[in-house]
């Protein structure tokens, strides 16, 4: 592709994330909206006008069709990630598609089949990997400093924060679960890609809902729907087991009697020569000199661009050049495979191994 084209881009939904990705867009130079699309179509409307998006679509499909667009960005429910995103791959589209990849693993795997089918980049919208400090963490990780990883420890949570009761989010039909795949999947693509993505193998977990169901635990994000249901969890906890050998722990609440961590996502990174820590915007790096314990404080630089900047010029880069993207397709496939056993371990009470074939 000449590096000359913009490259058009089109969005499917028009709600609060899709509403972000047009803000950071404008940012990010050879690239622009060019068209919009919402089951409702009055706020694609309203999104269209605020930020100067010159077409409105009455359908995904419709855009889809749209010869002028290059790639689209879904910003949808997860229950309708997979069947729109295989459909743009289908319609040569490249595709930025929302966390979670898809609502449960089968769906996950029908998307890879769908790119695998296609010529067309498929990059996961995982902007915790892009944060300035992750980024210097895994920066160390590559060249070796921490060693090799055997143990991490990450999780996020949340005193009162259960977003939008009775709406889609609180309906496992239409999300796939609770916290654990809305902000949990977030710790664990970041904790997967800083141990070198080696495999989950196995699984085990337990969910808790000890709130929502009493309509405790409300939090600001999206309005709630009283007449509507909640069926998800409101915590889970999990251990993963990796092809290497190494141990991944999970915990997640969007409920929970805790200030643990001020409510902040946190990750530990434990290595034979060295670790690491991540609160919030902040991270430590740990090693042990001359008999001696040392670490070193990590900081954002001034004027940093941001994660969702450098996520969305990545996408662009990748479409320019062809190449793969850091949060490819395979890596939502181990994301959803991991949450869809933690929900089977918790059901069953034992033990889930992961099933990777395709």
């Amino acid at each position: 592709m000449s590096e000359n084209k913009i490259i058009q881009i089109g969005v499917i939904g028009a709600g609060n994330i899709a509403n972000v990705h047009m803000n950071e867009f404008k940012k990010v130079p050879g690239a622009a909206i060019a068209a919009v699309t919402d089951v409702y179509v009055s706020l694609a409307e309203s999104r269209a006008k605020e930020h100067g998006i010159p077409k409105v679509h009455a359908s995904y499909e419709e855009l889809l069709q749209d010869p002028n667009l290059d790639a689209v960005i879904i910003a949808v429910p997860n229950e309708m990630h997979a069947p729109i995103a295989i459909s743009a791959l289908e319609a040569g589209k490249h595709v930025l598609l929302e966390k979670p990849m898809a609502i449960n693993a089968a769906s996950a795997k029908q998307i890879i089949r769908a790119h695998r089918a296609s010529d067309k980049i498929l990059m996961i919208a995982h902007q915790m990997r892009w944060e300035a400090i992750n980024l210097q963490v895994k920066e160390q990780i590559d060249k070796g400093a921490i060693g090799e990883i055997y143990n991490v420890k990450a999780g996020w949570m949340r005193r009162k924060g259960i977003p939008g009761w009775g709406t889609w989010f609180t309906q496992m039909s239409k999300s796939g679960g609770g916290p654990l795949i809305d902000i949990g999947v977030h710790m664990l693509d970041l904790s997967l890609h800083l141990m070198g993505n080696a495999r989950p193998v196995s699984v085990f977990g337990t969910t808790y809902a000890e709130f929502g169901p009493k309509r405790k635990g409300i939090g600001t994000w999206g309005k709630p729907d009283w007449n509507g249901t909640y069926d998800v969890e409101d915590l889970a906890t999990a251990l993963i087991k990796l092809d290497n050998g190494s141990t991944l722990t999970l915990d997640v609440s969007w409920a929970a009697h805790t200030d643990m961590l001020d409510n902040q996502p946190y990750l530990y990174v434990m290595g034979s020569e060295g670790g690491a820590t991540l609160r919030g915007n902040k991270g430590k790096l740990f090693t042990e000199l001359f008999d001696r314990t040392a670490e070193v404080e990590l900081s954002v630089p001034d004027n940093d661009e941001g994660a969702r900047v450098r996520q969305s010029n990545h996408f662009v880069d990748c479409i320019r050049e062809g190449k793969e993207p850091i949060t490819s397709g395979l890596s939502g496939l181990a994301n959803n495979l991991v949450l869809e056993a933690i929900y089977e371990s918790s059901r069953t009470g034992s033990v889930v191994t992961l099933d990777w074939n395709i």
